[in-house]
């Protein structure tokens, strides 16, 4: 049986510490695959002030396109629709019937499962990764994820991620400010960057 892993985010930009945490997920899970999927309209935050999804895209081809096990999806962006989380499990199951899905995200987000849409849906088909992040601390942090694996009767599975503290926004910030973000992402996504003029004169959290 064939074991994917998706990892959903906005990737604006995408930099060292997605990279760095889907490798890290691709070795310890056994992983065939993981397919970084760009978020299209999310129903829990605004998408203004988002960069247009092909920019994110193509930053991401970029940013993934020497790792053999690393794939892009476009299915969120090519939506006109609110993307939900459960649409794309969805997809990757009736793509890979007989495969292993593994959905890789951060603990805080696998925190607020409760309040996505059939939680229970995702969990049936699909096993979470929750990614402690670098400084992130909560308490009971386990015996909260265990409650809601066994509420919603699925498999969430915790781990930390590699302590890289780089972030999209900062990486923004460092741009609008002409500061150097070099080193933080990968060159190519940096030229594609400088190329296309992304970020220089707005500044988002």
């Amino acid at each position: 049986m064939k074991r994917y892993g998706i990892m959903g985010g906005t990737f604006d930009p995408i930099h060292y510490g997605h990279l760095v945490i889907a490798n890290e997920v691709l070795s310890d899970f056994n992983l065939d695959k993981i397919f970084f999927v760009p978020t299209g309209i999310p129903p829990h935050k605004t998408s203004e002030g988002m960069t247009n999804p092909y920019h994110r895209y193509m930053m991401t081809q970029f940013a993934t396109m020497t790792h053999p096990s690393f794939d892009v999806c476009d299915y969120e962006i090519a939506k006109d629709t609110v993307s939900y989380t459960i649409d794309t499990i969805e997809y990757f199951h009736n793509l890979y019937p007989d495969s292993k899905l593994y959905f890789i995200t951060g603990t805080d987000a696998v925190l607020e499962l409760p309040t996505w849409k059939d939680t229970e849906g995702m969990l049936a088909i699909c096993t979470f990764i929750a990614v402690n992040r670098p400084g992130y601390v909560k308490e009971n942090l386990e015996e909260k994820i265990n409650q809601i694996a066994i509420q919603y009767h699925g498999e969430i599975y915790s781990i930390d991620a590699p302590q890289l503290k780089i972030s999209s926004t900062d990486i923004r910030n460092r741009i609008a400010e002409n500061r150097p973000i070099k080193y933080l992402l990968p060159e190519t996504v940096e030229q594609y960057i400088l190329k296309n003029k992304l970020y220089i004169r707005r500044c988002h959290d």
